[in-house]
């Protein structure tokens, strides 16, 4: 597993930025707070966003006074991977029996 998907809030600011396309920073670190219902603070956010780039999953790139954030190839290949593996696990039930249904 790599380090970024050991993760649950990094992995979940890549899954945001998945789906904001390539917003900026601030609008992330809103989105995330309201997932989690708390704010978070902001050196936790800058930490989480330059490990994310760091490791090659984020790019930065300057826009006027904010950042914008975009996900590289490799991070989208590594959420789609773990989307992939999520859904596996999560595989619709049978209430009845408990296996998997078809």
């Amino acid at each position: 597993m790599t380090a970024f998907l050991a993760s649950g809030r990094r992995r979940d600011l890549v899954a945001l930025v998945y789906a904001m396309g390539e917003p900026r920073e601030q609008a992330v670190k809103r989105a995330i707070e309201s997932k989690y219902g708390d704010r978070m603070r902001p050196r936790e956010f800058h930490g989480a966003v330059s490990a994310l780039v760091d490791q090659g999953y984020l790019e930065k790139t300057a826009d006027g006074v904010h950042d914008r954030v975009s996900l590289t190839e490799a991070g989208e290949r590594a959420l789609l991977a773990h989307y992939e593996w999520l859904t596996e696990q999560i595989a619709p039930r049978d209430p009845s029996t408990g296996s998997e249904t078809e």
